[in-house]
């Protein structure tokens, strides 16, 4: 009977971890952390270790990506995933170092295969001559559910308080 109740309470354990884990709430905490570290680019990677992270962006964009800010012109837009590619694949050849990290989660919001997320993260985009983003940010990301993977289609940022 022991032996029982030891596998019952196992069992049930396990199917609540794992009702927890694939909830839509906890997916999209990973899309977003996995977002950021994929956009991390480390001083010592090199060239080619860095654009490996390209395929990661690929997975993590929707066809369409809307980008606000505050701070950066050239990022202000609705833009093709294949843009935002290449606008990655340049950052990965001039940044010195780029480094996203998130600070806290203040709202997930899933509606069906909707998702928004408010989010504040620290960031710093080294290039040669300038740092576009450097300092802690309040972010909005918007995902949308595609072919069974959360992608995202917004994300807009400005300077937290």
């Amino acid at each position: 009977m022991k032996r029982f109740a030891s596998f019952a309470i196992t069992i049930a354990t396990l199917a609540t971890l794992g009702i927890w884990w694939f909830s839509p709430e906890q997916v999209i905490k990973r899309r977003c952390k996995t977002l950021l570290n994929t956009l991390t680019l480390e001083a010592t990677t090199g060239i080619p270790g860095r654009h490996m992270k390209t395929y990661q962006l690929n997975s993590l964009l929707a066809n369409e990506v809307t980008l606000e800010n505050p701070t950066i012109r050239e990022a202000q837009g609705t833009f093709d995933r294949a843009d935002l590619e290449s606008g990655f694949s340049w950052l990965c050849n001039q940044a010195k170092q780029t480094h996203f990290k998130l600070e806290r989660f203040h709202k997930i919001n899933v509606t069906g295969n909707k998702a928004t997320v408010e989010l504040t993260l620290t960031a710093l985009v080294e290039l040669p001559t300038y740092r576009p983003a450097d300092g802690s940010y309040d972010a909005t990301f918007e995902w949308i559910r595609d072919d069974d993977a959360w992608q995202l289609t917004r994300a807009n940022w400005k300077n937290a308080p």
